[in-house]
């Protein structure tokens, strides 16, 4: 499939030919730990990598090939790499960028589990690392050093909805030869390309709006050819956080529909914010596509919608949040996103909870923070759960 279809068509139809496959039109899953070798000197050929071919699932397998090729194109990469989940994504990247004494800028707010990561890397390896707020490009030129290796993004930033300027980032990045890693599971390459911005790796949680139904683990990396076979051959071949066949079609099946399910989610997302910004009991709303967002116009710049994602705080405490969410009838408490399903928890105390507190406000999660991942109901029932549990506050 030629790369110059449009989005919509390359999520149904590239990285697979069903002349390839008997006519298949679903791509089959080789579920298979190994592959055999015409011959000695062909199994010789491939270990040595002068001939292409499968040697063994941890290295290579079909299906997880076609799943990554599709993602390749859909981000605008020149290769891809597929992983058992979203975290074993992230730790291939910064183990393969980085050694023991170097540096990580990363932005001011991460997932939960990201920062535990950082945390080991010091701790284990004395890999130090900085927060930014990202704001400007000063910030960032003041904490670069000799030793900084790696700039590392999440935007929206995980659970404050707060917006980098991933083409400022780039620039500055570039300046000094450092590599620009984005988290962009809350957007999908269906609203955000960060390679196109100037970046150079994108990662994905797979588990969320790639695959969208909540039914799958996996993870995905995105760049050019040298940095990902970089990656392949040292940290995903020798630690092994491969995605398994069964997974690979899983997230093949689910990706065909994330045009689709992308502009649902955005639309009922939409709604939900002009319900919620006009509700007594809720302090603040945190919404890319909002004009009221403190980082609008970055949103105008490096994003095609707002996504499915909202964060909001309530009027009160901890204990105020919390009965709120134990008031819902409909939606799902749950840590997830990208579902069919709407979901909603809360950070301080559930993703976030391994951050300390100090850091998580400096973050800016407060113990009135909610995180709601709009699905694919009718908005008007998921606005009237939130409004009955709201009203009981």
């Amino acid at each position: 499939m030629n790369k110059d279809k449009r989005f919509d068509t390359l999520v149904i139809h590239h990285g697979y030919d069903t002349k390839d496959h008997l006519g298949s039109l679903s791509v089959p899953i080789f579920q298979t730990s190994t592959f055999t070798f015409a011959t000695a000197e062909q199994g010789e050929a491939r270990f040595a990598g002068q001939e292409e071919g499968y040697i063994y699932s941890r290295l290579a397998n079909p299906t997880v090939r076609a799943l990554e090729e599709k993602m390749a194109c859909l981000e605008g990469g020149e290769a891809a790499l597929a992983f058992s989940s979203g975290m074993a994504a992230v730790s291939a990247v910064l183990m393969a960028l980085t050694k023991a004494n170097d540096h990580i800028i990363c932005s001011q707010g991460v997932y939960g589990c990201t920062f535990g990561l950082l945390q080991l890397l010091k701790n284990k390896y004395h890999i130090s690392h900085d927060f930014c707020a990202m704001e400007t490009e000063e910030e960032i030129r003041q904490l670069i050093r000799p030793e900084t290796v790696c700039i590392y993004v999440e935007t929206p930033i995980n659970p404050t909805m707060k917006l980098i300027d991933l083409q400022m980032v780039a620039n500055v990045a570039k300046e000094y030869g450092i590599p620009v890693v984005v988290d962009n599971t809350f957007c999908s390459p269906y609203l955000q390309q960060p390679l196109s911005l100037g970046c150079d790796i994108v990662i994905h949680s797979a588990t969320k709006y790639i695959g969208g139904h909540g039914d799958v683990i996996a993870g995905i990396a995105v760049g050019t050819k040298e940095k990902i076979a970089e990656i392949a051959k040292t940290t995903q071949k020798d630690v092994g956080g491969i995605l398994s066949p069964f997974d690979a079609w899983l997230l093949l099946r689910g990706v065909k529909t994330l045009a689709v399910r992308m502009e649902r989610h955005c639309d009922n997302a939409e709604k939900i914010v002009e319900q919620l910004k006009r509700h007594p009991r809720v302090a603040s709303v945190y919404y890319p596509a909002d004009v009221d967002h403190r980082d609008y116009s970055i949103y105008q710049k490096q994003m095609k919608r707002g996504g499915g994602l909202i964060s909001f705080e309530v009027n009160g405490t901890k204990e105020d949040a919390q009965r709120l969410l134990n008031h819902l009838r409909l939606i799902h408490i749950a840590v997830s996103l990208g579902d069919t399903e709407t979901l909603i928890q809360h950070p301080a105390t559930m993703t976030h909870a391994v951050v300390p507190e100090e850091a998580r406000k400096k973050m800016g999660i407060s113990d009135s923070l909610l995180r709601l991942s709009v699905g694919l109901e009718a908005w008007e029932d998921v606005w009237e759960d939130l409004a009955q549990a709201l009203n009981q506050l």
